[in-house]
């Protein structure tokens, strides 16, 4: 049997050349927003290392959407010119570009997670955390400020004007970040949004938000490309958003013009059980797949070519993303096609070392 990992991937324009993408992780290395050599260097070598597509961290929209002062930004034209020659190389070397927008809510204003993953008070150089209501992550944080209906139409510009710049810096594939306790997220669950306006209380309501940025950013990212949207299939707590309104969400989605739904979980709120285990979030990209009839990508403690190989056998997902073992291993897709005996170009510097 060939293998279904690393056959190609058409999503509008674009051709995938293998189902494996490098999820995006925070890297936490910019300064003022800005891209630098070090992101040049760890996207370059997945590309090198054959990844189909390569999504670069949650780049913020504006700059208090950052998580810490350290985080990609893509909120001002000054930062394009260095990510369109990280762009440039990722092509040459045959994997597909990708962006991920970000706004981190009420989880903004800390430190990066070496530096202790701390708030950081507007007197020592953090910033006001905005969320759907003023209710913090960590109870002994200061509130998040409530955003109003002039913040909303600030956070949909926001991600508007940031999808046309990242058109402008050679991105291929647009990913919005609906996940991880992220400020999107934050409007879907129940659990952190607790207004009373047409942007609370009902799945419709709590879904708004979410669809504005979507059709915003769909009106304005060209239509031949591919677009994106991370969630979070459930928040894992009783009350939450679940898997039932991640389908319907996805359906809603696919109307927008979203092409793939990149189904994680969690990160709400502190101090929740997440069975984590290998491959403990495929369930949600099948059941995405299956029940909203949108392609899904399967992200989560998948860490062998043959259990990626599997994933797309049983058509649980049609994109198998990559974190942590990217992180250990830039090259897993060059040694998975070996393993799996998959033909696929190496870099020609690299020929050498091909397996016999």
């Amino acid at each position: 049997m060939s293998s279904k990992l690393f056959s190609p991937l058409d999503i509008r324009s674009i051709k995938f050349k293998n189902r494996i993408a490098v999820s995006p992780m925070c890297m936490y290395s910019s300064k003022d927003g800005f891209a630098n050599n070090w992101h040049l260097v760890h996207l370059g070598t997945r590309a090198t290392g054959g990844a189909g597509l390569i999504i670069s961290e949650a780049a913020a929209v504006s700059p208090e959407a950052r998580i810490t002062p350290d985080d990609l930004g893509i909120w001002k034209d000054e930062h394009v010119e260095k990510l369109k020659e990280i762009t440039a190389f990722l092509e040459s070397q045959g994997s597909v570009s990708g962006i991920q927008l970000a706004h981190a809510g009420r989880k903004a204003s800390t430190t990066s997670p070496w530096k202790g993953g701390k708030y950081i008070p507007e007197e020592e150089g953090g910033w006001q955390p905005v969320a759907p209501s003023a209710i913090p992550f960590y109870s002994e944080n200061p509130s998040p400020e409530a955003v109003d209906a002039t913040g909303i139409k600030k956070v949909i510009s926001d991600f508007k004007e940031a999808s046309k710049r990242a058109f402008l810096a050679g991105f291929k594939v647009l990913e919005i970040h609906a996940a991880h306790g992220y400020l999107l997220h934050e409007f879907l669950s129940p659990l952190s949004n607790h207004r009373k306006d047409e942007y609370g209380g009902s799945f419709e309501n709590r879904s708004r938000l979410v669809l504005e940025v979507t059709r915003a950013v769909r009106e304005n990212w060209p239509k031949e490309l591919p677009l994106f949207v991370r969630i979070s299939a459930t928040d894992w707590a009783e009350g939450g958003w679940n898997q039932e309104e991640s389908v319907q969400l996805a359906k809603l989605l696919k109307e927008e013009g979203v092409d793939l739904i990149d189904c994680s979980s969690g990160g709400l709120i502190p101090h929740v059980t997440i069975p984590v285990a290998k491959q403990y979030q495929v369930p949600f990209s099948e059941k995405i797949k299956q029940e909203a009839g949108i392609m899904s990508a399967a992200v989560g403690m998948i860490t062998t070519p043959q259990e990626a190989e599997k994933i797309i056998q049983k058509e649980q997902a049609d994109l198998v993303l990559l974190g942590r073992e990217m992180l250990r291993n830039p090259y897993f897709p060059l040694q998975a096609a070996a393993q799996l005996g998959a033909e696929i170009e190496w870099p020609n510097q690299y020929l050498r070392a091909q397996p016999r």
